[in-house]
């Protein structure tokens, strides 16, 4: 089983860190754009997490249903207004099956990349499949891995220097992996750190693990606008139909 990395400590804080991700601009294109896809079926939100997305989702009257690993992300759902009402099944997005089947399977906010290997994300691909009604599409999030911020010969980019937050990136390019690590200041003084593992992936490597699953790509962006995805884009967000 993989290591659960948003236990009560990270889940308490995450939509705190988080709070970026739920500013209106940020967050109603990507409800608009995942309301749209799912034509009035069923979603099912892989990584529910604390339901930023799912919620709101399910207000627009679209039927959602999660799965989710971590037991203290969902108590934070539970906690929200239309949070006991969301169905959510604990477990692990790349192996766990819940009953029936939907037209829209999605996957957001780059947490593919908390799959830590490469089986494990194309098992996460069948697994989206193996939901999907034909016709149905299943929706991945991701950033474009910022290898040109590595130093060459080196392995550690800082992505974060604020008063409240540190961020340091260390890649592994052999292995395609990296750990971000986060330093935040406590209360009484000292600092907070926790590390969290990732695989990145790209693009063409998700198209691979689609055709596997046997969908299709139906379109790519860079944003929930539906900005064109290209050279220097920061994310990329792909649709494949089944």
């Amino acid at each position: 089983m993989p290591e659960d990395h948003f236990g009560p400590d990270v889940a308490a804080r995450y939509d705190h860190d988080s709070r970026a991700m739920y500013a209106p601009e940020v967050l109603q294109p990507a409800v608009d754009r995942l309301e749209q896809l799912a034509g009035g079926g069923r979603a099912l939100e892989f990584a529910v997490g604390t339901g930023r997305v799912g919620l709101a989702l399910a207000a627009r009257g679209v039927p959602v249903t999660g799965i989710e690993f971590s037991p203290a992300m969902v108590e934070q759902l539970r906690a929200k207004p239309g949070g006991p009402e969301l169905p959510v099944t604990i477990g692990d997005m790349a192996t766990t099956r819940v009953d029936g089947t939907f037209r829209l399977v999605y996957l957001v906010f780059n947490t593919l990349v908390n799959l830590t290997s490469q089986d494990a994300q194309v098992d996460c691909f069948a697994n989206a499949a193996a939901h999907l009604q034909a016709g149905g599409c299943f929706v991945v999030e991701v950033n474009v891995p910022r290898l040109e911020f590595v130093p060459a010969g080196g392995r550690h980019a800082v992505f974060a220097m604020e008063p409240d937050h540190v961020g340091i990136d260390e890649w592994d390019v052999a292995e395609q992996r990296l750990v971000s690590h986060h330093f935040a200041p406590e209360p009484d003084g000292r600092w907070r750190y926790n590390p969290i593992p990732f695989r990145y992936v790209w693009a063409g490597e998700m198209d691979l693990m689609a055709r596997l699953a046997g969908l299709r790509l139906r379109d790519r962006w860079s944003d929930w606008h539906g900005a064109p995805f290209g050279n220097d884009s920061r994310s990329v967000i792909s649709v494949w139909e089944k």
